[in-house]
């Protein structure tokens, strides 16, 4: 099924933070909070929930103009489904993972290259293609903000390897070319870094 005849999606800085939270409700995503890419450390041994809750609030900057940490898409006027999208620089963690970075020299610390790093769709609502509008819709908002390029490291499964739903937080490779993004490397079997320039 498709939903976007049937689905809206606003920043999330104009969403209820309840809303946000209800996207959140079960699962690694309870647990992260979006914030695996956002700590230094480990972050499950340097941070507690109470921790990652206030962050992500803050992050997301609910009921208030500014900026934002990413989208959040209603179904049918119920809150359903997340997307982590900022500048790059905004993800620490990033800047130090493996995955974005081999085989590439580029400037880690370029303002103007903006991730997805987390798609999240909340239970109830899964199996109905909402990861699909989500990722078109990160690619208006970067542009919309000034980005020049944006980036997703989405995975592909394999036929008799197990892939839990907290393993595809990332997003799938098919939902990313479905939104115009293309391949620029594939650093491990089931990893891949991919790209829109939205300079065009």
């Amino acid at each position: 099924m498709d939903p976007s005849d049937d689905v809206r999606i606003v920043p999330a800085n104009e969403a209820s933070w309840a809303d946000v939270e209800r996207i959140f409700d079960s699962g690694d995503a309870r647990r992260c909070r979006c914030q695996r890419f956002k700590v230094t450390e480990w972050i499950w041994r340097d941070s507690t929930l109470d921790e990652r809750l206030a962050a992500q609030e803050a992050q997301t900057g609910c009921g208030t103009p500014g900026p934002t940490s990413g989208l959040v898409a209603y179904l049918a006027g119920e809150p359903a489904g997340w997307a982590a999208v900022e500048p790059r620089t905004a993800f620490p963690k990033l800047r130090t993972s493996r995955i974005p970075w081999k085989g590439r020299d580029e400037d880690k610390d370029d303002p103007d290259v903006w991730a997805v790093t987390c798609l999240v769709v909340r239970k109830g609502f899964r199996g109905r293609g909402l990861t699909y509008p989500l990722a078109r819709a990160t690619v208006a908002f970067a542009r919309e903000r000034g980005a020049r390029a944006l980036e997703a490291y989405p995975m592909v499964t394999q036929p008799g390897k197990t892939v839990t739903w907290g393993e595809l937080h990332v997003g799938a490779r098919q939902v990313f070319e479905d939104a115009g993004f293309a391949q620029v490397t594939h650093p491990s079997p089931r990893r891949f870094v991919m790209r829109v320039d939205l300079t065009r």
